[in-house]
């Protein structure tokens, strides 16, 4: 999307009073998190080695940020995209029983990132995974799991509103479900972002469900890599999927803002699926997919939730420059001073 320039635009908070308000969100926010989730935090990697297919390969088609690595042979390492592999493989390390799980930070460097008031070359987010029992791996309980992660971003808001009175709660009371398919039918003659948008302006808060596996019209609502989340197995809606998109309605921008990005994680038998529907059964050979086929992972919900996103939503900021220091073009920098947005 390009930059958008919201009308009449004014900052609720002080640059030194948001970085107080940054802190009490994220303080906030992960210890309601670990509570519903019943998660505990675990320090993470920046970078993993290349060649092992652990790193998040998102859509499929980002490069990560890579070097070498001097003292070990000049081995090729790369910055994580993010960490839904590695997650999963330090429940089974930890041997993390059914129900309970873990979260971390997870920092990330996406140079493919266009720079706009959603999208920055910096990515900053809660990752999280919890270990589930087979028969977990149900629609149900992905609704189930999102309502949880809903609940505490709402009394998130709550508490600002509280330390701050004049930012007042916009967020429904419920989320409402909808599978990227029923958008199509409904909306047919859109591209996918204008349906997130009818869809996310309507309910103010949507979870889309079923996003990596082709639609009725031949193509997937939007990418996802064929190796972490279930998007190929039939649920109990009719659909494929068991993964989706938590979409909020940003009336500041108008438009819609994904904030977290979570599923149910493939089986050996999707994950077989999904790899030879993309063509990359090769990846079979790999640690973390040789792991899984043999059995040696356990089953699992896990994704990623913003954090710089959850404070600018929070916030009522028009640019997650605002709440996050990065690198932004010079002429985008001037053209939000110019109107009072004023980045880090």
């Amino acid at each position: 999307m390009a930059l958008i320039i919201p009308k009449k635009y004014k900052q609720k908070l002080l640059p030194e009073t948001t970085e107080v308000a940054i802190k009490m969100i994220k303080d906030t926010f992960q210890e309601k998190l670990g509570r519903a989730l019943n998660l505990r935090r675990v320090t993470a990697p920046l970078f993993v080695l290349s060649g092992t297919g652990i790193n998040d390969d998102l859509n499929g088609v980002e490069h990560a940020v890579t070097f070498d690595i001097t003292c070990m042979g000049n081995r090729r390492a790369e910055v994580v995209h993010s960490l839904a592999k590695w997650k999963r493989m330090k429940l089974g390390a930890y041997d993390i029983a059914p129900g309970y799980g873990l979260y971390t930070d997870m920092n990330a460097i996406r140079t493919a990132e266009d720079l706009d008031n959603l999208h920055s070359l910096y990515v900053d987010q809660w990752d999280w995974e919890q270990t589930i029992n087979e028969e977990d791996r149900t629609l149900d309980f992905l609704k189930a799991t999102v309502n949880k992660i809903y609940c505490a971003v709402r009394e998130t808001e709550w508490m600002i509103y509280e330390k701050f009175p004049h930012i007042t709660p916009r967020l429904p009371q419920m989320v409402k479900f909808i599978h990227s398919e029923e958008l199509l039918q409904k909306y047919p003659g859109m591209t996918d972002k204008e349906r997130e948008a009818m869809a996310a302006r309507e309910f103010g808060a949507i979870f889309l469900i079923g996003i990596g596996a082709p639609l009725s019209n031949g193509e997937p609502h939007d990418g996802r890599a064929p190796d972490y989340d279930d998007w190929i197995t039939e649920n109990s809606d009719g659909f494929r999927g068991l993964n989706g998109d938590l979409i909020l309605w940003d009336p500041i921008l108008e438009c819609p803002f994904e904030l977290s990005s979570m599923g149910i994680r493939v089986s050996a038998e999707s994950l077989c699926k999904q790899l030879e529907m993309r063509g990359c059964t090769e990846r079979k050979s790999l640690t973390f997919h040789s792991m899984l086929l043999a059995g040696e992972l356990p089953y699992s919900i896990g994704g990623g939730i913003g954090q710089s996103r959850l404070c600018m939503f929070l916030l009522q900021k028009a640019h997650i420059g605002e709440v996050q220091a990065s690198i932004w073009p010079e002429a985008q920098v001037e053209e939000c001073r110019r109107h009072g947005i004023y980045l880090v």
